[in-house]
């Protein structure tokens, strides 16, 4: 089965993603860890909540058929941060259930900052058997459900710009918030940010 679980940020994507992979251990079933740009910066999977495990590093070369079938025997795969992954490496992990008996649990987010869907989760929408919202509740600043991921660059929500951009980390300007459809689309960040504050300006200037 090819299942994908989705979700935004702080929602426990990597939370869940461990928690399988040691259940799935548990009952001596053997299986692979793969990541991709993990926010640790390294082959690893990490939560928000302190939990880790060193993971495969996935890079747009690798095949995963060829990862897979270089064991032994493999019954499971937990693939975090899927939706950064290759479409082909999409259609390999469906190539990986329906020819080789592979159980796949693939973890990511829908959408970027600007709200467009990356390639790869459009991919497993189509393809998976299984879509599955996780139901973490997520806040918005205003204390509505946390739809979309936010890029903030200099406290200002950024609008343009590469599509995947690590941020959250200690050496980059980069940091992605959780925001309710409504403040996505107008950019307002929360009380007191730069965002607001420009907002503030213009309608006070349009109000003049």
């Amino acid at each position: 089965m090819l299942k994908f679980y989705f979700g935004p940020m702080d929602c426990g994507k990597s939370t869940l993603a461990l928690q399988m992979n040691y259940n799935h251990g548990r009952q001596g079933r053997r299986g692979l860890v793969l990541t991709k740009h993990d926010r640790s910066g390294g082959p690893k999977v990490t939560s928000r909540i302190g939990l880790g495990l060193d993971a495969i590093e996935v890079v747009d070369s690798l095949d995963l058929v060829r990862l897979v079938t270089s064991h032994d025997r493999i019954d499971y795969l937990i693939c975090d941060e899927a939706c950064f992954y290759t479409v082909a490496q999409i259609e390999q992990l469906a190539d990986l259930v329906d020819e080789h008996g592979v159980d796949v649990y693939a973890f990511g987010l829908a959408s970027d900052f600007r709200s467009v869907m990356f390639p790869a989760a459009q991919r497993l929408f189509e393809l998976a058997d299984e879509v599955c919202r996780l139901q973490v509740e997520v806040l918005c600043w205003c204390g509505r459900p946390g739809q979309l991921n936010a890029r903030v660059v200099g406290g200002a929500m950024a609008r343009t710009g590469e599509q995947v951009v690590i941020g959250d980390t200690d050496a980059s300007p980069v940091r992605y918030q959780v925001l309710c459809r409504r403040h996505h689309r107008s950019g307002r960040l929360g009380e007191g940010s730069f965002s607001d504050a420009v907002g503030d300006a213009v309608g006070s200037d349009q109000a003049v």
